[in-house]
Formats: structure tokens, C-alpha cells, sequence
């Protein structure tokens, strides 16, 4: 049996710079894809969950964009809650599904967020809270707080936040699919 997935890079790829001018200056680690590039990506996503939509005879309209130096494709209608599935579990499966997708066209791993029915950005406000909550808590008590298992998407929205506020920080720790957020004080 062959190995064709791609590393999960929700939480390990390197961030890509723009330079105001609009070029692109890579760090030594980074690999740099240009915006076409980027939007090639997002095309070739939204081809592939139009032919899933198709095949599942589910009907949306398909948004492919690039973010933040990443493709993204939203998909927004009714009745979609089905592919979201239980805490985005389904989500998160069509997404690797279509960075498999991109791969296979491109022949490079893929950064692609898929979002449907708008869940991620509802998550991400919910996580906002979650991770708000665990610092109160760690600066009131001093005591670490352990988050309960997290997606990688999840555990990044809570690291984002916990990074910006002072005085506490935030690792994970565990293996998939129980690898969870600890914040503690910093220092």
C-alpha cells in the first residue's frame, strides 16, 4: 500500500510575507508560492468540491480566494451542515481530501483552508471565548489548564489567541487524535 497523504501543515507550515511592493521575500526555511500560484490552488479545490457537491447532489456556491498566503475555498448554501459533521470532523476530511486533490495536480503539499456553511469562522469565535476563559483562569489560580482535545485548526485559533495576551503561554501536548492545549503563567 502506498502512502499518498500530505503532512498536516494546519499548525507547522511557515507563514508567507508580502512585501508592500508585492513581492514576495522567502525566509531560508520557507518555500514561497506566488499568489497565482496560490489561486491556481484554490481553483483546482473548487473544482473537486463542486464535483463532490455534484456527486452528493448537495447544493452551494463556491468561493475560491487567497488569504493570508493561502488558498481558501468557502462553501455556502443550505442543508450543509451534513458535510461540517460532527464538531467539523467531516470538514476536516473533505479538506484533506481536496489538499490530496491539489497534490496530485500540482505535485506540491497544499496549505488549503476549507471552510463550509461558515463553520470555521463560527469555531473560530467559540475558541475566541474557550481560550479567553483558560487564561482568566490561569491568572486568577496560577494553575495550568489542560483544553480537551483539539483539531489542529482548533488548537491553532486557541494558540493565537493565548499569544496575544501577556503573562501566559500555551503548548500542546499529546498525539492525535487527543493532542490538547495546556496554558500556563509564562516565565
Amino acid at each position: 500500500m502506498t502512502d499518498t497523504s500530505t503532512p498536516s501543515t494546519e499548525e507547522t507550515a511557515p507563514a508567507v510575507t508580502a512585501e508592500s511592493a508585492g513581492t514576495e521575500e522567502p525566509k531560508k526555511s520557507e518555500t514561497v508560492a506566488s499568489d497565482s500560484d496560490l489561486f491556481r490552488q484554490s481553483e483546482i479545490a473548487a473544482d473537486y468540491v463542486e464535483g463532490l457537491l455534484d456527486i452528493l447532489d448537495y447544493d452551494g456556491d463556491i468561493d475560491e480566494l487567497v488569504s493570508a498566503g493561502r488558498p481558501m475555498v468557502e462553501v455556502v448554501g443550505g442543508r450543509l451542515q451534513p458535510l461540517v459533521g460532527q464538531r467539523g470532523a467531516t470538514l476536516e476530511a473533505l479538506q484533506e481530501l481536496t489538499r490530496l486533490a491539489i497534490f496530485r495536480a500540482t505535485g506540491s503539499p497544499s496549505r488549503l483552508l476549507l471552510d463550509i456553511g461558515g463553520y470555521r469562522a463560527t469555531r473560530r469565535k467559540e475558541l475566541t471565548a474557550v481560550a479567553r476563559n483558560a487564561v482568566e483562569k490561569v491568572k486568577e489560580h496560577g494553575d495550568a489548564v489542560r483544553l480537551e482535545p483539539m483539531s489542529a485548526f482548533e488548537r491553532k485559533c486557541v494558540h493565537d489567541v493565548v499569544n496575544a495576551i501577556q503573562g501566559v503561554e500555551s503548548e500542546s501536548e499529546g498525539v492525535e487524535p487527543n493532542r490538547r492545549i495546556v496554558v500556563r503563567s509564562a516565565g
